[in-house]
């Protein structure tokens, strides 16, 4: 295929190959978006499409990195631990949850997985000290892993499958003059589809992350090698259910995610269910984002935040419920870990 022409748009190009190639799969139609999206922009904050907990308050990150050199502490302090952080956003959480584990007496290296450049540029003014990685497979082979993932795992690309007159199929993504718009493609062996869902009703949508349990796996094999632990929080469904959860977002309002890919920001709801099941480590969770906060002490920080910052108190309840309560985030966000074998029990899943 030529090279295309300057300054064409990801729509451009994607009606282009589609054109001259046929539909492409929903997951391929999200990674190419996303990549353009976040390689282009920094997206977090007031100006930008999207904020996420560690943005709201220090608390968060704070309470991540306290929870982690509490675990840390419990296994017997090991030497050689390691922060590692999946797409860290600004590093805002890495900066307060590092703060909080150096008051702890742990101050791990800190490793980064991040292909944004614009990100990294971000990244590197509160972390200079960082290393950073392209994917999981570079990170270091020796040592304890201390891994966070926050809203990384909904970025990732999914595949849908929808049930037809004769049988599941899975979901592509063509052009037409008005633009993109997902169909049902050529019938699949059902495999990819839970037992309890294989004979849903004609339209019934599952989706799955292929790319989110082979990360869960990777890092779940280095763990079980190194030691450590593994903390996902993100948005989504305690157990795998049916659904079209595909949704995109620009300046803080829901848009058409078939409207000018790579423009907005491109999320699923996560599959705890499934990212479990590519794990052999041990499992706590998944629990509730406002639960786990409140049993690792968010009203005690928020509190002591509120008495040192008078003025602020407020300020500092209102990002204390956006955190927690269930109307905001405190709900439909959960958190699970996953442990090595000889690592004590982590807290807040009770």
């Amino acid at each position: 295929m030529p090279d295309p022409p300057a300054g064409e748009s990801l729509a451009a190009r994607l009606a282009r190959q589609i054109a001259a190639s046929g539909p492409i799969t929903v997951a391929d139609y999200m990674a190419r978006a996303n990549a353009h999206y976040y390689a282009m922009r920094d997206p977090l904050g007031a100006a930008g499409d999207f904020i996420t907990a560690p943005e709201i308050s220090q608390m968060f990150g704070e309470l991540v990195g306290a929870w982690l050199a509490d675990l840390w502490q419990r296994s017997g302090a090991p030497g050689g631990c390691r922060y590692v952080e999946l797409g860290p956003g600004r590093g805002t959480l890495a900066a307060d949850a590092l703060r909080a584990m150096r008051a702890a007496g742990l101050e791990p290296p800190v490793d980064l997985v991040e292909t944004s450049r614009a990100l990294r540029t971000l990244q590197a003014e509160r972390l200079p000290q960082a290393r950073w990685h392209d994917t999981v497979d570079s990170l270091p082979d020796t040592g304890p892993l201390l891994i966070v993932a926050n809203e990384f795992f909904d970025a990732l690309p999914i595949r849908q499958f929808v049930t037809t007159g004769s049988g599941w199929t899975e979901r592509m993504v063509t052009h037409a003059e008005g633009g993109f718009l997902p169909l049902p493609g050529g019938r699949i062996d059902d495999s990819p589809i839970p037992e309890p869902f294989l004979l849903a009703p004609a339209s019934t949508i599952f989706e799955a992350s292929p790319a989110g349990a082979a990360v869960v796996a990777a890092l779940s094999t280095r763990i079980a090698a190194q030691g450590g632990v593994l903390l996902i929080v993100d948005y989504g469904h305690a157990n795998s259910a049916t659904g079209d959860t595909l949704q995109a977002v620009r300046s803080h309002r829901y848009a058409d995610p078939w409207t000018e890919p790579g423009e907005a920001d491109l999320t699923a709801h996560v599959d705890f269910e499934a990212l479990a099941r590519a794990s052999p480590l041990r499992r706590f969770g998944p629990v509730e984002q406002g639960a786990w906060l409140r049993a690792i002490g968010i009203d005690l920080r928020a509190d002591a935040l509120a008495r040192a910052a008078p003025d602020r108190a407020s300020d500092i309840a209102a990002a204390r419920d956006r955190l927690v309560e269930s109307d905001q985030m405190g709900l439909l966000f959960k958190v699970i870990a996953l442990a090595a074998s000889g690592w004590a029990d982590p807290a807040g899943f009770a």
